[in-house]
């Protein structure tokens, strides 16, 4: 099995909005290269495997935004891949897009089945599939394909990095930023403490789980929060979460 991971120098695109990340399985090399070039040229994080139980680790090592998943590969078919992926907690909304030799109606059928969010038929048009993730992603996660997030009176403009609430502009610090877009891009989710870790700090870094309560004692503080924390929910035994019904 060969495995290939690439990245781009920097995790954020021009004027500091975070590439989404996009993870590639696909084991037909030329495709995989024009893949990747035309990705990170559209302002892509892009990592490649050509083999499906390579692609299971590597979702769970570094969870993608979305996922580009060729229907035939070694030791493991695209398909089944698909089914593993929809069928874990943590990765059953993970957008993935078909890629396939496969055209007929059936097949196209099958995959969707599986629980793929679109069907892309080879040969294809690279912009053709720029496109198309961008559709899935606007339609799954659109908060990685906007450059202003809002919740209810908070606003947090990814490329100038800024944030406001009730139209007062708010300093937050890196981690707080960090910490908050996470929440918006997800909410009335509910995050453990050891969630958060792996989001905002990243799964390489020793933090102990406390530290993400000193964090959102600071972002409280910094968005002049209720005196219950709202729209910062505290979830006892849980954890926390950007509750939809403030704001």
């Amino acid at each position: 099995m060969t495995r290939v991971a690439t990245m781009t120098t920097s995790d954020r695109i021009p004027g500091g909005a975070i590439q989404p990340h996009v993870l590639i399985v696909e084991d037909e090399i030329s495709l995989v290269e024009l893949l990747r070039y035309t990705l990170e040229r559209s302002g892509y994080r892009v990592t490649t495997t050509d083999d499906g139980e390579e692609a299971l680790a590597s979702v769970r090592d570094d969870r993608p935004d979305i996922v580009l998943l060729d229907w035939i590969l070694p030791s493991m078919p695209g398909i089944e891949v698909c089914r593993q992926l929809r069928r874990g907690a943590a990765t059953a909304n993970i957008p993935i897009i078909m890629l396939t030799a496969r055209g007929e109606e059936g097949d196209r059928i099958r995959g969707l089945d599986a629980g793929a969010d679109d069907y892309v038929a080879k040969p294809f048009s690279p912009s053709e599939l720029v496109a198309r993730m961008r559709a899935v992603l606007r339609r799954i996660r659109p908060a990685l394909t906007d450059e202003v997030l809002a919740y209810g009176d908070i606003r947090m403009d990814l490329v100038q990095h800024r944030v406001t609430r009730g139209g007062k502009s708010r300093h937050l610090g890196p981690t707080e930023f960090r910490l908050l877009r996470h929440l918006m891009e997800h909410p009335a989710r509910v995050f453990s403490r050891e969630q958060l870790l792996d989001a905002v700090w990243g799964r390489d870094v020793y933090v102990e789980a406390r530290t993400v309560d000193v964090h959102i004692r600071r972002l409280r503080v910094a968005l002049e929060c209720d005196a219950d924390g709202g729209p910062i929910r505290t979830v006892r035994a849980a954890g926390y979460a950007l509750d939809t019904g403030v704001g």
